[in-house]
């Protein structure tokens, strides 16, 4: 018996493999009471928790953590081996490669979650969608770019000329394609800073519409008449914006001119007048109303209200009804607008002198 155990192949004794299974199983059993003790508890925590992060962590124990606690323990229990030169750069180059994947996995799923989190709490836009995808792409692009570098430098691989290359030839690329570089980087800043979302109805330049698509290059808006702007994302963030969804209360101010002959009572009657009108249409609020001066053929009197309501058509069919009721009450009262006179003298001449 004692000679079996002492028979060597691949340069190790049956006994010293005998020690390295028993060790491996040994190791195995203590992982998965440890887990279970663990996830016993994770799960009755998970249970009285209200958030689901309890819920991911648990998964992710399961999912990432036992693989890599039992390849580790594989790992180590082949140090009790005698392995060749080859069989034991091909273990290291495989445990690096392994931890490397589970980890980028591990990292990059919590990462994102941890994001859809706080997107999700600070806005319920109809934007989430597309900004969670090219996040969660961007993140997942970070983390395992980072973990190449990293595996190539464990294995020893010499990054400083690949990344040195990398560099330069991302510079050129950069130089080629600066004009879609900028709109990619636009496009990150309108995701994460919101200065305009889906559906809102925003002003730049001399553009105007309510915002349908927000893509990597360009925006598209739907303008009042109908057609569809296309805008770059590097034009949008470089111009100033108005944007109308936060409109809580909207500023109206027109003028009106009456004619010169009105008299004089008729005159301290009209800011009243339009008062009592504004006063009596529902979502408004009156502002003031003032003659404020003689122009050149009317005296003109300006009017400000207020509407409590950030849609444009209800604006407009606000301010249409406050317009006949004044047409109307000017007409009932006899009051005339105004419109451009001119007045001609004529003089008579004696040709006969």
């Amino acid at each position: 018996m004692q000679d079996i155990l002492q028979r060597v192949y691949f340069n190790n004794t049956v006994e010293t493999y005998l020690i390295f299974v028993v060790s491996l199983l040994v190791s195995f059993a203590i992982l998965k009471i440890a887990i279970h003790f663990l996830l016993k508890h994770l799960t009755k925590w998970a249970t009285h928790s209200e958030t689901t992060s309890s819920d991911v962590l648990t998964r992710s124990v399961k999912r990432y953590l036992l693989p890599i606690l039992y390849f580790a323990a594989f790992y180590l229990n082949t140090k009790l081996l005698t392995l060749g030169e080859f069989p034991t750069k091909l273990i290291n180059i495989a445990m690096v490669a392994f931890v490397t994947i589970m980890m980028s996995v591990f990292l990059s799923t919590f990462i994102i979650f941890i994001f859809n989190k706080y997107w999700e709490k600070n806005t319920t836009e109809s934007t989430n969608n597309l900004a969670v995808k090219w996040a969660g792409g961007l993140i997942k692009a970070i983390v395992w770019g980072l973990a190449i570098v990293l595996f190539l430098d464990n294995i020893g691989v010499k990054i400083n000329t690949l990344i040195a290359g990398l560099g330069i030839g991302g510079l050129a690329i950069a130089f080629a394609a600066q004009s879609i570089l900028a709109d990619l980087f636009c496009f990150v800043t309108i995701i994460f800073d919101r200065p305009f979302e889906i559906g809102d109805f925003i002003i730049s330049g001399d553009q105007k519409g309510t915002v349908e698509h927000i893509g990597i290059k360009t925006t598209r808006l739907r303008s009042l008449e109908g057609e569809q702007l296309i805008l770059s994302n590097a034009d949008l963030t470089s111009s100033r914006i108005q944007n109308y969804k936060t409109l809580e209360q909207r500023r109206v101010l027109f003028h009106l001119g009456v004619t010169y002959d009105t008299p004089l009572a008729k005159m301290k009657e009209i800011p009243g007048m339009i008062q009592r009108i504004i006063e009596s249409m529902s979502d408004t609020i009156f502002g003031r109303a003032h003659f404020y001066t003689y122009s050149s053929y009317s005296l003109d009197f300006e009017i400000v209200y207020f509407v409590l309501d950030n849609d444009y058509n209800r604006y407009m069919d606000i301010h249409q009804e406050i317009n006949l009721k004044i047409k109307e009450q000017f007409e009932e009262q006899g009051i005339a607008f105004a419109f451009p006179t001119q007045t001609m003298q004529l003089q008579s001449v004696d040709l006969l002198k």
